[in-house]
């Protein structure tokens, strides 16, 4: 049976929108995307290390999968993105044209839940909130891996909505960067 974990960047108020790009998403009127910008390269360095280097497949929303793929989808062999398989939700019938990338559509609960009973590597979720609301809300999420930014955004898409089910978690690690992004692995009990 494969585990599920999620790994997104999150606000200390609990936004994860658009953490990177001030593009990324505006949805909603968001104007304080890029909030992770000046802590991102000691940050990727550590998501290498603590969350990545280990092999893994991808679980993504199709926004997340748009976004990756015009960053990573290089083809030279030098990128190990290109060549973890990429699971992507999906209710597009445009081609997803990332080495290894397969749809997921239709009851996209039920096709989690298949994957997740298969044999195989981790499934990692990347960003892709509206994909973590849904897994929130069925209960699919075994690890959660957080990274909590020193920024305060007050508005924007939270990590965890209204309506989750209550859970109690197992602690597994923490560090910390030194610019003070908290890095906490947690795990269901």
């Amino acid at each position: 049976m494969r585990k599920l974990a999620i790994l997104t960047f999150v606000t200390l108020d609990g936004v994860m929108q658009s953490p990177k790009l001030p593009e990324g998403d505006t949805s909603n009127g968001f104007n304080d995307g890029g909030w992770a910008d000046e802590y991102w390269d000691e940050v990727i360095a550590q998501v290498g290390e603590e969350a990545m280097n280990e092999p893994y497949d991808l679980l993504l929303g199709r926004k997340t999968y748009e976004l990756f793929a015009t960053n990573n989808a290089e083809e030279s062999g030098s990128n190990p993105l290109n060549n973890y398989i990429k699971y992507v939700v999906t209710s597009s019938k445009n081609k997803l044209d990332w080495k290894n990338s397969i749809p997921i559509t239709g009851n996209v609960v039920e096709e989690i839940a298949k994957l997740k009973s298969q044999n195989g590597l981790l499934l990692q979720v990347h960003g892709s909130q509206q994909l973590i609301q849904t897994l929130l809300l069925n209960d699919l999420i075994d690890e959660f891996r957080l990274w909590v930014f020193p920024v305060i955004v007050g508005n924007g898409k939270r990590l965890f909505p209204q309506g989750c089910i209550p859970n109690n978690l197992t602690f597994v690690k923490s560090k910390s960067t030194f610019s003070g992004v908290i890095m906490s692995f947690y795990q269901r009990k």
